[in-house]
């Protein structure tokens, strides 16, 4: 079996990555439905596209990004079966966002009036929408400014709270609405007032 078939990295020059961008302006611009047909012949790949249309491809997560993963978005789903006020979404969601990109963030939410206001079959292929929250979890190989790049391109498309958690710098950017990033050091808990009512994450167990 070739490196490829396995490895939850792609390797560029014989670095890992967990992303790659290509630049298809010299000889294509991929329309939506062409981005979707892509999407859907190659189920194996994940991918998102900036709002220049640069093609960025995914790869899979390691194992423990992937278990950090599953934990936080887990206490969202706890707090949002209780709150009972909107949709949680896991990374393999992809949002079509009003600035052109095609996003997938590791955690999402959207509050219920507005995910209402979309139609059945906007719901069922990439919601035409941005999600009110996002968090992204930055994991090793990932690339700190690209990141930033994608929070502030959530922020210009319409995102009213935003988590960038980084468990190598063991800090977490925040991100509102014409507010300056906020950067905390190891902090045990974040909470979601007022758009998330009564939720707090613990993050105590991120930073062991």
């Amino acid at each position: 079996m070739r490196l490829a078939e396995y490895s939850p990295y792609i390797y560029i020059r014989g670095t890992a990555v967990t992303a790659y961008t290509i630049d298809l302006s010299p000889i294509t611009t991929l329309t939506n439905e062409q981005f979707d047909l892509l999407c859907i012949a190659n189920p194996e790949l994940k991918f998102e596209r900036t709002p220049t249309g640069e093609l960025v491809i995914m790869s899979p997560t390691g194992g423990e990004t992937g278990m950090n993963n599953a934990t936080l978005i887990a206490r969202f789903v706890i707090w949002n079966e209780q709150a009972n006020l909107g949709k949680v979404f896991d990374a393999s969601t992809c949002f079509r966002l009003p600035n052109g990109g095609d996003r997938s963030p590791d955690v999402s939410w959207i509050e219920q009036s507005r995910w209402d206001t979309l139609t059945t079959e906007q719901q069922r292929k990439f919601p035409p929408i941005c999600p009110d929250f996002v968090l992204e979890l930055l994991s090793p190989s990932d690339n700190l400014h690209i990141t930033q790049q994608k929070m502030q391109e959530y922020l210009t498309s319409g995102i009213q709270l935003g988590w960038l958690i980084n468990p190598p710098d063991q800090q977490v950017e925040i991100y509102r609405p014409h507010q300056d990033v906020e950067i905390l050091n190891a902090p045990p808990t974040l909470t979601g007032e007022p758009l998330l009512p009564g939720f707090t994450l613990n993050l105590a167990w991120l930073w062991r």
